[in-house]
């Protein structure tokens, strides 16, 4: 089952590489807001430029999440490869196992440019083994939202998964303090970010990468979100088998 598992992620990676465009912008557009938004203000504090690169890294790592894995999950039940995939004996998992794969590989070349920037151009400060605690909380807490793209996949065709992927991407970054951190936004804002996944991800990548102390309520929704998207990513996709193959 696993040598499935790695001949899917291996076939989806090649195709991945032969259509780059998604990787390059979710690579570089955290990239440019680092450049453009946190390195005039906090390059010469390296806590807060630590924290900045940390919540743009998952920035990035969330369009894979979200955006990218969303619309490859739509398109691929748009294929005719797809249905019959799904009927062999191996079942559905060695190729979501792939997909999720390809998802976290991408999610993590993603961050390589923010890296880059922040290495260069602020007095950023982290050990390796608090990058990769860092790493492993971005992964963590890309987690739910790879549910969220796989429920949207499962239920929209994939123009429709498209926008709607698109909509819920930024309120979710602004929201989680992503882009700016929820103080310096409305009062509204600070009072709802800790009820979205994002911010959850955030408080735990704050905390592998400078020591912070997580925000308790953050935690405890980016659990509860979790369990809600798998349930609802999983009752996603039997409705769609339910209506294809019965």
């Amino acid at each position: 089952m696993s040598s499935l598992a790695l001949a899917h992620a291996r076939y989806l990676m090649i195709e991945q590489i032969r259509v780059p465009i998604s990787l390059a912008a979710s690579s570089l557009l955290p990239a440019i807001a680092m450049l453009a938004f946190a390195v005039p203000y906090v390059a010469a504090d390296p806590t807060a430029a630590t924290k900045s690169a940390g919540a743009l890294m998952f920035f990035g790592a969330m369009s894979s999440a979200l955006i990218g894995l969303s619309i490859s999950v739509s398109q691929d039940r748009e294929q005719p490869w797809n249905p019959y995939l799904r009927t062999l004996p191996a079942g559905p998992f060695p190729h979501f196992a792939g997909r999720i794969m390809v998802t976290v590989a991408v999610m993590l070349i993603s961050v390589v440019p923010v890296l880059l920037v922040t290495a260069v151009f602020t007095e950023a400060t982290i050990t390796p083994a608090r990058l990769l605690l860092a790493l492993g909380a971005l992964i963590v807490g890309g987690i739910p939202i790879m549910l969220m793209g796989m429920f949207v996949g499962f239920l929209l065709s994939s123009k429709a998964a498209i926008a709607v992927s698109q909509v819920l991407f930024f309120p979710l970054a602004i929201l989680g303090g992503l882009l700016m951190p929820p103080q310096l936004l409305p009062d509204f804002v600070e009072v709802v970010s800790p009820y979205v996944p994002t911010r959850g991800a955030a408080e735990l990548i704050w905390w592998a990468s400078v020591g912070q102390r997580p925000d308790t309520v953050a935690l405890v929704l980016l659990a509860a979100w979790t369990v809600l998207l798998a349930v609802a990513a999983g009752w996603a996709y039997r409705r769609d088998e339910g209506r294809r193959f019965s």
